[in-house]
Protein backbone atom coordinates (compact mmCIF):
# COMPACT_ATOMS: atom_id res chain seq x y z
CA UNK A 1 0.00 0.00 0.00
CA UNK A 2 0.95 3.61 -0.44
CA UNK A 3 0.18 5.49 2.77
CA UNK A 4 0.31 9.28 3.16
CA UNK A 5 0.60 10.81 6.63
CA UNK A 6 0.16 14.43 7.69
CA UNK A 7 1.65 14.88 11.17
CA UNK A 8 3.02 17.37 13.65
CA UNK A 9 6.58 16.19 13.07
CA UNK A 10 8.67 13.15 12.26
CA UNK A 11 11.98 14.97 11.80
CA UNK A 12 12.14 16.53 15.28
CA UNK A 13 11.27 15.08 18.68
CA UNK A 14 11.93 18.41 20.41
CA UNK A 15 9.19 19.06 22.96
CA UNK A 16 6.73 16.54 21.52
CA UNK A 17 5.89 12.85 21.68
CA UNK A 18 4.44 12.72 18.17
CA UNK A 19 7.74 12.25 16.33
CA UNK A 20 8.82 9.06 18.08
CA UNK A 21 5.27 7.70 17.76
CA UNK A 22 5.22 8.27 14.01
CA UNK A 23 8.76 6.93 13.62
CA UNK A 24 7.96 3.62 15.31
CA UNK A 25 4.66 3.08 13.49
CA UNK A 26 5.95 4.07 10.07
CA UNK A 27 9.13 2.06 10.43
CA UNK A 28 6.94 -0.95 11.28
CA UNK A 29 4.78 -0.33 8.21
CA UNK A 30 7.81 0.10 5.97
CA UNK A 31 9.24 -3.20 7.21
CA UNK A 32 6.05 -4.81 5.94
CA UNK A 33 6.65 -3.43 2.46
CA UNK A 34 4.44 -0.35 2.44
CA UNK A 35 5.43 2.90 0.72
CA UNK A 36 5.13 5.85 3.12
CA UNK A 37 5.05 9.60 2.50
CA UNK A 38 5.00 12.03 5.43
CA UNK A 39 4.03 15.71 5.34
CA UNK A 40 4.95 18.10 8.14
CA UNK A 41 4.87 21.89 8.41
CA UNK A 42 8.14 23.81 8.51
CA UNK A 43 7.97 25.15 12.08
CA UNK A 44 10.87 27.18 13.46
CA UNK A 45 11.41 25.30 16.74
CA UNK A 46 11.43 21.95 14.95
CA UNK A 47 13.55 23.21 12.06
CA UNK A 48 16.33 24.17 14.48
CA UNK A 49 16.11 20.86 16.39
CA UNK A 50 15.81 18.14 13.75
CA UNK A 51 17.32 14.96 15.17
CA UNK A 52 16.11 12.83 12.21
CA UNK A 53 15.99 15.14 9.17
CA UNK A 54 16.08 12.33 6.58
CA UNK A 55 14.41 9.10 7.75
CA UNK A 56 15.32 6.10 5.63
CA UNK A 57 11.89 4.47 6.11
CA UNK A 58 9.69 7.14 4.49
CA UNK A 59 9.73 10.09 2.13
CA UNK A 60 9.33 13.42 3.91
CA UNK A 61 7.89 16.66 2.55
CA UNK A 62 8.46 19.68 4.79
CA UNK A 63 5.85 22.27 3.84
CA UNK A 64 6.77 25.95 3.89
CA UNK A 65 3.19 26.88 3.05
CA UNK A 66 0.00 24.93 2.42
CA UNK A 67 -1.15 26.73 -0.72
CA UNK A 68 2.36 26.94 -2.19
CA UNK A 69 2.74 23.15 -2.15
CA UNK A 70 -0.83 22.02 -2.64
CA UNK A 71 0.03 20.50 -6.01
CA UNK A 72 2.60 18.20 -4.35
CA UNK A 73 0.03 17.18 -1.74
CA UNK A 74 -2.58 16.36 -4.38
CA UNK A 75 -0.05 14.44 -6.45
CA UNK A 76 0.88 12.23 -3.48
CA UNK A 77 -2.78 11.65 -2.60
CA UNK A 78 -3.75 10.80 -6.17
CA UNK A 79 -2.39 7.23 -6.04
CA UNK A 80 -2.50 6.70 -2.27
CA UNK A 81 -4.35 3.74 -0.79
CA UNK A 82 -4.56 5.28 2.68
CA UNK A 83 -4.25 8.86 3.94
CA UNK A 84 -3.95 9.74 7.63
CA UNK A 85 -4.11 13.22 9.17
CA UNK A 86 -2.66 13.46 12.68
CA UNK A 87 -3.79 15.70 15.51
CA UNK A 88 -2.01 19.05 15.90
CA UNK A 89 -0.95 19.06 12.25
CA UNK A 90 -0.90 22.75 11.25
CA UNK A 91 -3.53 23.29 8.56
CA UNK A 92 -5.14 20.09 9.81
CA UNK A 93 -8.68 21.07 8.83
CA UNK A 94 -7.48 21.83 5.30
CA UNK A 95 -5.58 18.55 5.20
CA UNK A 96 -8.68 16.57 6.22
CA UNK A 97 -10.73 18.37 3.56
CA UNK A 98 -8.06 17.60 0.96
CA UNK A 99 -8.03 13.94 1.95
CA UNK A 100 -11.84 13.67 1.95
CA UNK A 101 -11.98 15.22 -1.52
CA UNK A 102 -9.25 12.95 -2.90
CA UNK A 103 -9.51 9.58 -4.65
CA UNK A 104 -7.65 7.93 -1.75
CA UNK A 105 -9.43 4.71 -0.83
CA UNK A 106 -9.22 4.84 2.99
CA UNK A 107 -9.32 8.19 4.79
CA UNK A 108 -8.34 8.33 8.43
CA UNK A 109 -7.53 10.60 11.35
CA UNK A 110 -4.95 9.71 14.02
CA UNK A 111 -5.69 11.41 17.31
CA UNK A 112 -2.62 11.43 19.54
CA UNK A 113 -4.39 13.97 21.80
CA UNK A 114 -7.93 12.56 22.11
CA UNK A 115 -8.92 14.13 25.48
CA UNK A 116 -7.94 17.60 24.22
CA UNK A 117 -9.60 17.01 20.86
CA UNK A 118 -12.90 15.79 22.31
CA UNK A 119 -13.06 18.60 24.87
CA UNK A 120 -12.59 21.25 22.17
CA UNK A 121 -15.00 19.58 19.74
CA UNK A 122 -17.72 19.45 22.40
CA UNK A 123 -17.13 23.06 23.46
CA UNK A 124 -16.60 24.69 20.07
CA UNK A 125 -17.35 22.12 17.38
CA UNK A 126 -13.77 22.36 16.11
CA UNK A 127 -10.09 22.30 16.96
CA UNK A 128 -7.39 23.98 14.87
CA UNK A 129 -6.82 20.59 13.20
CA UNK A 130 -10.28 18.97 12.99
CA UNK A 131 -13.94 19.98 12.69
CA UNK A 132 -16.61 17.76 14.22
CA UNK A 133 -18.48 17.91 10.88
CA UNK A 134 -15.56 16.09 9.20
CA UNK A 135 -15.59 13.05 11.50
CA UNK A 136 -18.57 11.12 10.01
CA UNK A 137 -16.89 11.15 6.59
CA UNK A 138 -13.69 9.48 7.81
CA UNK A 139 -13.32 5.73 7.33
CA UNK A 140 -11.26 5.25 10.50
CA UNK A 141 -10.70 7.34 13.63
CA UNK A 142 -7.45 6.04 15.15
CA UNK A 143 -6.83 7.09 18.74
CA UNK A 144 -4.10 7.02 21.38
CA UNK A 145 -6.89 6.70 23.93
CA UNK A 146 -9.20 3.71 24.31
CA UNK A 147 -12.06 3.13 26.73
CA UNK A 148 -15.14 5.32 27.27
CA UNK A 149 -13.69 8.42 25.62
CA UNK A 150 -13.18 6.62 22.31
CA UNK A 151 -16.71 5.23 22.54
CA UNK A 152 -17.84 8.84 22.89
CA UNK A 153 -16.14 9.72 19.58
CA UNK A 154 -18.36 7.12 17.91
CA UNK A 155 -21.64 7.74 19.72
CA UNK A 156 -21.59 11.52 20.08
CA UNK A 157 -19.34 12.68 17.23
CA UNK A 158 -20.43 10.17 14.61
CA UNK A 159 -17.20 8.32 13.84
CA UNK A 160 -17.98 5.37 11.55
CA UNK A 161 -15.11 3.22 12.84
CA UNK A 162 -12.94 3.89 15.88
CA UNK A 163 -9.72 2.02 16.50
CA UNK A 164 -7.28 2.28 19.43
CA UNK A 165 -3.78 2.71 18.04
CA UNK A 166 -1.52 3.21 21.01
CA UNK A 167 2.03 4.42 20.76
CA UNK A 168 4.63 1.72 20.21
CA UNK A 169 8.33 1.08 20.54
CA UNK A 170 11.03 0.06 18.10
CA UNK A 171 12.82 -2.86 19.82
CA UNK A 172 15.79 -2.55 17.45
CA UNK A 173 16.54 0.76 19.11
CA UNK A 174 14.96 0.62 22.56
CA UNK A 175 16.62 -2.20 24.45
CA UNK A 176 18.71 -2.59 27.59
CA UNK A 177 22.17 -1.01 27.20
CA UNK A 178 25.19 -1.10 29.45
CA UNK A 179 24.87 1.66 32.07
CA UNK A 180 26.51 4.91 30.96
CA UNK A 181 28.46 6.81 33.59
CA UNK A 182 27.04 10.18 32.48
CA UNK A 183 23.47 8.95 33.02
CA UNK A 184 23.90 6.75 36.10
CA UNK A 185 21.36 7.80 38.72
CA UNK A 186 18.93 6.52 41.31
CA UNK A 187 15.92 8.01 39.53
CA UNK A 188 15.36 9.79 36.23
CA UNK A 189 12.44 11.61 34.72
CA UNK A 190 12.10 12.55 31.07
CA UNK A 191 9.37 14.84 29.80
CA UNK A 192 8.63 18.33 28.55
CA UNK A 193 7.54 20.73 31.30
CA UNK A 194 3.79 20.77 31.91
CA UNK A 195 2.19 22.70 34.78
CA UNK A 196 -0.23 19.87 35.52
CA UNK A 197 2.59 17.31 35.78
CA UNK A 198 5.02 19.41 37.79
CA UNK A 199 3.44 18.89 41.26
CA UNK A 200 4.12 15.14 41.05
CA UNK A 201 7.61 15.73 39.68
CA UNK A 202 8.20 17.96 42.69
CA UNK A 203 6.70 15.52 45.16
CA UNK A 204 8.10 12.26 43.84
CA UNK A 205 11.50 13.43 42.62
CA UNK A 206 12.63 16.91 43.63
CA UNK A 207 11.48 16.74 47.28
CA UNK A 208 12.90 13.25 47.62
CA UNK A 209 16.20 14.37 46.11
CA UNK A 210 16.39 17.14 48.70
CA UNK A 211 15.74 14.59 51.47
CA UNK A 212 18.34 12.15 50.06
CA UNK A 213 21.39 14.25 49.21
CA UNK A 214 23.61 11.19 48.65
CA UNK A 215 21.45 9.88 45.83
CA UNK A 216 21.52 11.12 42.24
CA UNK A 217 18.61 12.25 40.10
CA UNK A 218 18.17 13.42 36.50
CA UNK A 219 15.37 15.47 34.92
CA UNK A 220 15.55 15.66 31.12
CA UNK A 221 13.25 17.80 28.99
CA UNK A 222 12.73 21.34 27.69
CA UNK A 223 10.65 24.36 28.73
CA UNK A 224 11.10 24.18 32.50
CA UNK A 225 10.82 27.69 34.04
CA UNK A 226 13.94 29.12 35.58
CA UNK A 227 11.91 29.77 38.72
CA UNK A 228 11.97 26.06 39.62
CA UNK A 229 14.51 25.39 42.35
CA UNK A 230 15.95 21.94 41.84
CA UNK A 231 17.71 20.09 44.64
CA UNK A 232 21.50 20.18 44.34
CA UNK A 233 21.67 16.49 43.45
CA UNK A 234 19.22 16.85 40.52
CA UNK A 235 20.97 17.13 37.18
CA UNK A 236 19.01 18.99 34.51
CA UNK A 237 19.29 18.10 30.81
CA UNK A 238 17.37 20.63 28.70
CA UNK A 239 16.90 18.35 25.71
CA UNK A 240 18.08 14.79 25.35
CA UNK A 241 18.50 13.56 21.80
CA UNK A 242 16.44 10.37 21.26
CA UNK A 243 19.65 8.46 20.51
CA UNK A 244 20.45 8.75 24.23
CA UNK A 245 17.01 7.85 25.61
CA UNK A 246 17.77 4.11 25.92
CA UNK A 247 21.04 4.91 27.66
CA UNK A 248 19.28 7.08 30.24
CA UNK A 249 16.65 4.44 30.94
CA UNK A 250 19.29 1.70 31.14
CA UNK A 251 21.39 3.73 33.59
CA UNK A 252 18.58 4.61 36.04
CA UNK A 253 17.68 2.39 38.99
CA UNK A 254 14.16 3.78 38.63
CA UNK A 255 12.52 6.04 36.07
CA UNK A 256 9.53 8.21 36.90
CA UNK A 257 6.46 8.44 34.68
CA UNK A 258 3.99 11.29 35.20
CA UNK A 259 0.87 11.58 33.03
CA UNK A 260 -0.87 14.73 31.81
CA UNK A 261 -4.06 15.52 33.75
CA UNK A 262 -6.38 15.16 30.76
CA UNK A 263 -4.90 11.75 29.97
CA UNK A 264 -5.37 10.68 33.61
CA UNK A 265 -9.02 11.74 33.53
CA UNK A 266 -9.63 9.94 30.23
CA UNK A 267 -7.76 6.78 31.24
CA UNK A 268 -6.47 4.14 28.83
CA UNK A 269 -3.84 6.59 27.52
CA UNK A 270 -0.29 5.20 27.83
CA UNK A 271 2.49 7.55 26.79
CA UNK A 272 5.25 6.63 24.39
CA UNK A 273 7.81 7.22 27.16
CA UNK A 274 6.15 4.50 29.23
CA UNK A 275 6.69 1.85 26.54
CA UNK A 276 10.17 3.08 25.62
CA UNK A 277 11.34 2.91 29.22
CA UNK A 278 9.85 -0.56 29.67
CA UNK A 279 11.50 -1.81 26.47
CA UNK A 280 14.83 -0.90 28.06
CA UNK A 281 13.89 -2.98 31.14
CA UNK A 282 13.69 0.19 33.24
CA UNK A 283 11.84 -0.11 36.54
CA UNK A 284 9.04 2.42 36.24
CA UNK A 285 7.52 4.40 39.11
CA UNK A 286 4.27 5.87 37.79
CA UNK A 287 1.14 7.73 38.73
CA UNK A 288 -2.02 5.68 38.39
CA UNK A 289 -4.99 6.05 36.05
CA UNK A 290 -7.95 4.00 34.87
CA UNK A 291 -6.88 1.28 32.49
CA UNK A 292 -3.19 1.26 33.41
CA UNK A 293 -3.55 -2.31 34.66
CA UNK A 294 -4.45 -3.41 31.12
CA UNK A 295 -0.93 -2.43 30.01
CA UNK A 296 1.19 -3.39 33.06
CA UNK A 297 0.50 -5.45 36.16
CA UNK A 298 0.92 -3.25 39.27
CA UNK A 299 3.61 -4.47 41.64
CA UNK A 300 4.99 -6.98 39.13
CA UNK A 301 5.65 -4.89 36.02
CA UNK A 302 5.29 -1.34 37.33
CA UNK A 303 5.34 0.46 40.68
CA UNK A 304 2.40 2.72 41.59
CA UNK A 305 3.16 4.79 44.70
CA UNK A 306 0.34 6.27 46.76
CA UNK A 307 2.59 8.78 48.44
CA UNK A 308 6.07 10.26 48.65
CA UNK A 309 6.95 7.75 51.36
CA UNK A 310 6.30 4.88 48.96
CA UNK A 311 8.85 6.30 46.50
CA UNK A 312 11.39 6.68 49.32
CA UNK A 313 10.74 3.07 50.30
CA UNK A 314 11.46 1.89 46.75
CA UNK A 315 14.73 3.81 46.71
CA UNK A 316 15.87 2.62 50.12
CA UNK A 317 14.54 -0.88 50.54
CA UNK A 318 13.98 -2.69 47.24
CA UNK A 319 16.86 -4.99 46.41
CA UNK A 320 18.67 -4.88 43.08
CA UNK A 321 17.17 -8.28 42.25
CA UNK A 322 13.62 -7.03 42.94
CA UNK A 323 14.20 -3.91 40.88
CA UNK A 324 15.63 -5.92 37.98
CA UNK A 325 12.75 -8.41 38.10
CA UNK A 326 10.11 -5.67 37.74
CA UNK A 327 11.97 -4.03 34.85
CA UNK A 328 12.44 -7.30 33.00
CA UNK A 329 8.77 -8.23 33.44
CA UNK A 330 7.72 -4.87 31.97
CA UNK A 331 10.12 -5.37 29.08
CA UNK A 332 8.65 -8.79 28.29
CA UNK A 333 5.12 -7.32 28.33
CA UNK A 334 6.04 -4.53 25.91
CA UNK A 335 7.85 -6.87 23.53
CA UNK A 336 4.72 -9.06 23.39
CA UNK A 337 2.14 -6.34 22.85
CA UNK A 338 3.54 -2.90 22.07
CA UNK A 339 6.24 -3.08 19.41
CA UNK A 340 6.22 -1.15 16.14
CA UNK A 341 5.66 -4.44 14.27
CA UNK A 342 2.60 -5.22 16.40
CA UNK A 343 1.18 -1.72 15.85
CA UNK A 344 1.77 -1.94 12.09
CA UNK A 345 -0.27 -5.16 12.01
CA UNK A 346 -3.09 -3.47 13.94
CA UNK A 347 -3.02 -0.58 11.46
CA UNK A 348 -3.19 -3.00 8.52
CA UNK A 349 -6.07 -4.94 10.07
CA UNK A 350 -8.10 -1.76 10.65
CA UNK A 351 -7.49 -0.60 7.07
CA UNK A 352 -8.46 -4.03 5.71
CA UNK A 353 -11.71 -4.09 7.72
CA UNK A 354 -12.58 -0.54 6.68
CA UNK A 355 -11.90 -1.40 3.04
CA UNK A 356 -14.17 -4.49 3.24
CA UNK A 357 -16.93 -2.42 4.82
CA UNK A 358 -16.57 0.22 2.13
CA UNK A 359 -16.69 -2.43 -0.59
CA UNK A 360 -19.83 -3.94 0.92
CA UNK A 361 -21.50 -0.50 1.02
CA UNK A 362 -20.57 0.15 -2.61
CA UNK A 363 -21.89 -3.26 -3.63
CA UNK A 364 -25.19 -2.67 -1.86
CA UNK A 365 -25.45 0.74 -3.51
CA UNK A 366 -24.86 -0.80 -6.96
CA UNK A 367 -27.55 -3.41 -6.29
CA UNK A 368 -30.04 -0.73 -5.30
CA UNK A 369 -29.30 1.25 -8.48
CA UNK A 370 -29.63 -1.83 -10.71
CA UNK A 371 -32.89 -2.75 -8.99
Amino acid sequence: MKIVFFGLSITSSWGNGHATTFRALIKGLRARGHDITFFEQNVEWYASNRDLPNPDFCKVHVLDSWHGQQSVIRQELRDADVAVVGSYFPNGQRAVDEVLNSATRIKAFYDIDTPTTVAQLEAKGATPYLRSSQIPFLDIYFSFTAGPLLEQVAHKLGAVRTQPLFCSVDPDYYFRRNPAKRFTCDMSYMGTYAPDRQPKVECWLNNIAAAMPKKRFIVAGPQYPSSIRWAKNVRRIKHLNPRWHPHLYSSSRFTLNVTRRDMVLAGYSPSVRLFEAAACAATIVSDNWTGLETFFTPGKEILLPASESDVMRYLNHLSDAEIRSIGEAAQARVLRHHTSAKRALEFEKAVCEASKALHATERDSDLMISA
